[in-house]
């Protein structure tokens, strides 16, 4: 019997007429330096300049929109410590429907006072899973808002693959697409969208050594949560779920692990040689990129490369904690 998934191409085109208008059409930039260094082309899509500084605005906003009035009268509620906070805090001010964001209480102050900025209003928790999701469920009991969850939910998954569909249509000839993966809704995404209009192309996905439970699962057959997750890349620390596994599972060929070092020295390379701002986990996908332990099928010549988000404290860059030289 055929797999069914929860997210299908119509899903993730029917996502991108919906959301379109709420949008940046994020450009996709090239470096000869970085291409000449990683040994192959790199096309890299900019979602670090998208609304919010993250991809996640595509999945909140396609969420929040697909909401019916009924669901969407007392508003929405999420936990989150980032840009998934953000994006729904903003997503919800667009509808006009109240926003309830669960931040851990280690949350920056930065990514706090920028939900609120959005509208959004931050009820903090224990810095733990359990205690974000006790939270939320007693803001739900409080409030009677939608929860919409950071990646684990349909609609979330068709909107973070409307960024492949735009891929495509701005690069031909691609021969793999890489993005990193924490939760796996951005590479699931991408994953359905290739498969139903370019089966051709490789699909990569790329994540820290201290938070490897993408590649353990895939290693191993089955989901293995994620335990004691220890990166720089902050977006990247959440388990895969039972929605984004099996497309993983069945439609990835590869999971690449690269360590912290690697990722701190892709994310300052870009910043000096592509003169833009991305954060950690987007340097996630590059760092793979550069690594001489990445070794690819012959041929795969034309790499998509999705920069996941731009949002940095600058006044804690890592490389002057001593981390990446």
């Amino acid at each position: 019997m055929e797999q069914t998934y929860a997210c299908d191409l119509a899903a993730i085109e029917l996502a991108r007429q919906r959301i379109r208008s709420h949008l940046h059409e994020t450009p996709v930039i090239t470096c000869q330096a970085l291409d000449a260094m990683a040994g192959r082309q790199l096309f890299f899509k900019c979602e670090n300049l998208q609304k919010v500084g993250a991809f996640k605005y595509r999945g909140a906003t396609n969420a929040v929109l697909s909401l019916t009035d009924e669901e969407a009268q007392n508003g929405v509620v999420t936990h989150s410590s980032g840009n998934h906070a953000q994006a729904v805090a903003l997503a919800a001010r667009t509808r006009g429907i109240a926003a309830h964001i669960v931040m851990p209480s280690n949350a920056p102050a930065i990514k706090r006072a920028a939900v609120e900025g959005y509208g959004g209003r931050v009820i903090r928790c224990e810095p733990t899973l359990e205690a974000r999701e006790t939270t939320a469920a007693e803001v739900i009991a409080e409030t009677g808002a939608s929860f919409i969850h950071p990646y684990n939910d349909p609609h979330v998954i068709a909107g973070q693959g409307t960024t492949a569909l735009e891929l495509l249509e701005q690069v031909s000839g691609l021969d793999a697409i890489i993005t990193p993966v924490g939760g796996g809704g951005l590479l699931s995404g991408v994953s359905i969208a290739c498969r139903g209009l370019a089966p051709e192309i490789m699909i990569l996905g790329a994540e820290p050594a201290g938070a490897d439970d993408a590649a353990r699962s895939m290693e191993a057959g089955k989901l293995i949560p994620q335990e004691g997750p220890n990166t720089i890349a902050d977006g990247l620390l959440t388990s895969l779920g039972e929605l984004t596994w099996p497309i993983i599972r069945d439609h990835v060929e590869r999971i690449i692990r690269v360590d912290d070092d690697a990722i701190v020295s892709a994310m300052r390379l870009f910043w000096e040689r592509a003169k833009l701002v991305i954060e950690p986990s987007a340097a996630t996908a590059l760092a793979a990129m550069l690594d001489a332990s990445t070794t690819l099928e012959p041929g795969i010549e034309r790499v998509g490369v999705v920069l996941t988000g731009g949002n940095v404290d600058l006044a804690q860059l890592p490389w002057q904690q001593g981390n990446g030289e």
